[in-house]
């Protein structure tokens, strides 16, 4: 029988690696402070501009599945059967991994960078005290906005669904005003941003996939032309919420599309990262912010050849990349195995509802 989710797995596996090569990226390129001029400083750039640019082609798609794949709870399931699965597994695995974040990250910065500045209210994995860890949790400045996100979006949209088109059109006008006035806090301004992805995949997300599917590009060039060129035109104006929905329909009929030529594979690799995507999302973040203070370090302090360094500055992304996958793999199997996979869903026995769902 055909494997008809792998596809969206596989995409889900793109996007994780997307998310940690950007995390990679702004957590070392920027901070680079010996680099001479010349090639060295111009690949650093590259880096730096190519994230920023693949910027509607990351959490968008993201988010549009994340949305489909709840849409089954958001249209027929009953509040109490979702609370625990839905809202209470999610809320725990944000709550722990924010909490491990903090505590982690505060040691590998007191080991590798004790004199690095850092501002304790930017990240609730910088802060210096409990209450600043809250408040910057309750703000989604966290690197697990994500988490937060998927918490919010399924209250809101499950409470909202008699009232789909109004509130998505509400979301669009708001995501154009955030364009050109952004919220402060740049956790929560990435929340309000993504609603719309999400609300898409939730409410409309069968719909949108089946008419993704019988979608012919030959058949309709010139309006897929028009739709190009402005699509990239409001990109420019800063306006990327076209393009990205237009990247999201484009990434998933490339996926389907050579799933329907050769099907998808359970053991192939982008299938195994996106079976996978909370134990990465959840450790990457620890394990970058120790490569990247400790590569830094030998760079800034000149400490490493040109011919190395040149080579770390081509492809530091990918190596930070495939560490974070082995890591976050590897933590997934060892705490199935040892301890109960408490570190990604929560012990039966403290989970409310558990006979509900």
């Amino acid at each position: 029988m055909k494997n008809k989710q792998l596809w969206i797995n596989h995409i889900k596996g793109l996007c994780i690696c997307l998310v940690v090569i950007y995390h990679s990226v702004i957590t070392f390129y920027p901070h680079l402070t010996a680099l001479p001029p010349g090639l060295t400083e111009y690949i650093a750039k590259c880096w730096i501009y190519m994230n920023l640019y693949l910027a509607p082609f990351r959490m968008p798609v993201f988010f549009f599945i994340s949305g489909y794949l709840i849409h089954r709870y958001i249209e027929q399931v009953k509040w109490q059967a979702c609370i625990d699965k839905r809202i209470w597994n999610i809320f725990y695995v944000l709550a722990l991994w924010g909490i491990l974040q903090w505590l982690g990250i505060t040691l590998i910065n007191q080991w590798l960078a004790p004199d690095l500045a850092r501002n304790p209210t930017s990240n609730a994995a910088y802060s210096a005290t409990l209450m600043q860890f809250v408040i910057s949790m309750a703000k989604a400045s966290t690197s697990l906005w994500y988490l937060y996100a998927l918490v919010v979006y399924f209250i809101a949209f499950k409470l909202l669904r008699a009232y789909k088109v109004p509130v998505l059109i509400a979301l669009s006008g708001i995501y154009v005003v955030i364009s050109f006035m952004p919220l402060p806090w740049w956790g929560m301004n990435s929340v309000v941003r993504n609603m719309l992805y999400y609300g898409l995949g939730a409410w409309f997300g069968p719909q949108l996939l089946a008419w993704m599917k019988g979608f012919s590009f030959r058949q309709h060039p010139m309006i897929c032309g028009l739709v190009g060129i402005g699509s990239l035109a409001l990109y420019l104006v800063n306006v990327p919420l076209v393009i990205s929905v237009v990247s999201i329909f484009v990434i998933m009929k490339i996926f389907y599309t050579l799933d329907s030529r050769r099907e998808s594979r359970p053991e192939a690799f982008l299938n195994i990262v996106g079976s996978n995507t909370i134990a990465i999302y959840t450790t990457h973040r620890i394990v970058i912010e120790a490569l990247s203070l400790f590569t830094l370090a030998q760079i800034n302090q000149g400490q490493l050849s040109g011919q190395v360094m040149l080579a770390i500055l081509l492809f530091y992304p990918f190596a930070s990349l495939a560490i974070c996958i082995l890591t976050g793999l590897g933590f997934r199997k060892l705490s199935a195995k040892m301890f109960g996979d408490m570190f990604f869903s929560p012990p039966a026995k403290l989970g409310p509802a558990a006979s509900a769902s």
